[in-house]
């Protein structure tokens, strides 16, 4: 049944996790898997218009990054801003947490943050008396395995060059590979999902059944529920805008804002999304367990393996693979 975190493991070598991008966006290299045949084949980014069909409509996110890492010097302090629930009322992790109990006040980020409650899951809601200027006093909020800070090359590279929207903790990877000009040579349109602290956090029960995906806002405009009911083939840009379509009933796609906790694992059957470009990803990860879902799970590990052979770099700024028929 493939309900096992262990189904979803694999050994990485941890050279091949890229902790800086390549010189240009379109010099990543992209495996295309071919989930009916199986077939393998390598190629780079730059190609990636030439996989598209007649008829396809390609649709990408375009949720924006913040600068969610907020860090105070005396008292070593750091808050991750997680969710907007005002302008100065936020959703946050904060490290170390023991000490950050219900009325503490901490100067950061050019402001002062009180901590109102603490969540449950350990998460707290913090009122800052005046909004943190996030631009100004904000990091970049690199993955954990990075095992680095974010610097000024990072708040252009971890950002697509079509972000809009801003709510992201961690950039919609998929899309980062794209360039203004491969954009401009593909019918494409935007959907918006905000990622979350999911994306960060693994799955920490045997039997992936029971893991419960953190709520995620997305959003879907007329004009692009029009484009992607018209096209005959949709070709979503990463998985978060392939839960942005799979959250959506069968049938046409009609304008919506909502949020969605969709956890697409095997035997999942797609409705709405027909192809996928994605990057390579953690083991034992909910993102993983979406492409197996969309490639089959066996031409999964078989390309994974392949892509490891072949010296491919992993993960965010990493290389990327393309599932078709």
């Amino acid at each position: 049944m493939l309900d096992r975190l262990g189904d979803y493991h694999y050994e990485l070598p941890p050279e091949l996790i890229a902790n800086r991008p390549p010189e240009r966006r379109d010099d990543s290299r992209m495996l295309v898997l071919h989930r009916t045949s199986g077939d393998i084949e390598h190629r780079m980014f730059r190609d990636f218009p030439s996989l598209l069909q007649h008829g396809d409509r390609v649709v990408l996110n375009d949720s924006r990054v913040i600068k969610a890492r907020l860090l105070s010097e005396s008292p070593a302090i750091e808050i991750f801003l997680l969710e907007s629930l005002g302008d100065t009322k936020w959703k946050c992790l904060t490290r170390p947490g023991r000490k950050l109990k219900p009325g503490v006040r901490i100067p950061i980020a050019g402001t002062v943050a009180e901590i109102l409650d603490v969540l449950p899951e350990g998460e707290r809601i913090i009122q800052f008396d005046t909004p943190p200027d996030l631009e100004k006093h904000g990091h970049m909020p690199l993955p954990p395995y990075f095992k680095r800070g974010s610097d000024e090359a990072d708040d252009e590279r971890y950002q697509t060059v079509y972000a809009q929207a801003p709510g992201s903790i961690a950039a919609p990877t998929a899309g980062l590979h794209f360039t203004p000009e491969i954009l401009a040579t593909i019918p494409h349109t935007f959907v918006t999902l905000h990622v979350g602290a999911g994306t960060f956090l693994p799955v920490k029960t045997e039997d992936i059944r029971e893991h419960t995906m953190h709520e995620e806002v997305y959003s879907i405009s007329p004009d692009s529920a029009n484009a992607i009911n018209a096209a005959e083939r949709v070709f979503a840009i990463g998985t978060t805008a392939a839960r942005v379509l799979e959250s959506q009933p069968p049938g046409p796609i009609l304008p919506h804002d909502g949020r969605t906790r969709i956890f697409i694992r095997p035997p999942y059957e797609f409705k709405h999304t027909g192809a996928l470009l994605t990057n390579f990803h953690l083991p034992g990860s909910t993102l993983l367990m979406l492409v197996c879902a969309m490639a089959g799970y066996e031409n999964t590990l078989l390309a994974y393996q392949e892509a490891i052979s072949e010296r491919y770099r992993f993960f965010s700024y990493g290389d990327c693979m393309v599932i078709v028929d």
